[in-house]
């Protein structure tokens, strides 16, 4: 396996980011029918603007997979109250699937999130969603909340995921 660095992305990276992020979403069927999903995970720039983007780089520094973590009240922030943290949009480039991309970045923003004294850590996944990410979410501990799922345009059912933290 190579190795991986998840560190905070930087500028030069919101193009690769918003490539691997689009192409995910698509290779996952997520985009087919939405209204304008594509356009807003390609804007890199304004969800740094209002949350904390990550990257996960191999050794050479190739982008492979970015996340957007998020704390309550922020623009990007859907299903987070006071005392939990959020992550979105997490995407892994469809060529660099299957090597622990995903997981090192889920595990960044709960630890991102403990480290800021968060009591858990809350994310939606599409009822449809590849196993994989619902296996890796239940892997990471995460449990089903019912109480968070949403639908934010007909069609599209989220269900909710929760993270209980232990304080640092």
């Amino acid at each position: 396996m190579t190795s991986l660095l998840v560190r905070p992305a930087v500028p030069a990276d919101f193009p690769a980011i918003a490539r691997l992020t689009v192409a995910a979403y698509e290779a996952d069927g997520q985009l087919k029918g939405e209204h304008g999903y594509g356009t807003v995970l390609a804007d890199v720039a304004t969800r740094a603007e209002h949350g904390e983007v990550l990257v996960a780089v191999d050794e050479a520094g190739a982008v492979l997979g970015s996340v957007t973590f998020v704390l309550p009240g922020s623009r990007f922030a859907e299903l987070s109250r006071p005392g939990e943290a959020e992550f979105r949009m997490l995407a892994v480039d469809p060529a660099a699937q299957g090597r622990g991309v995903g997981a090192a970045l889920a595990r960044a923003c709960v630890a991102r999130a403990t480290e800021l004294g968060c009591a858990a850590v809350v994310i939606c996944v599409r009822s449809g969603m590849a196993q994989t990410a619902h296996q890796l979410y239940a892997r990471l501990g995460f449990v089903r909340a019912p109480e968070k799922d949403w639908a934010p345009v007909p069609g599209v059912e989220l269900l909710g995921l929760r993270l209980e933290l232990t304080p640092a």
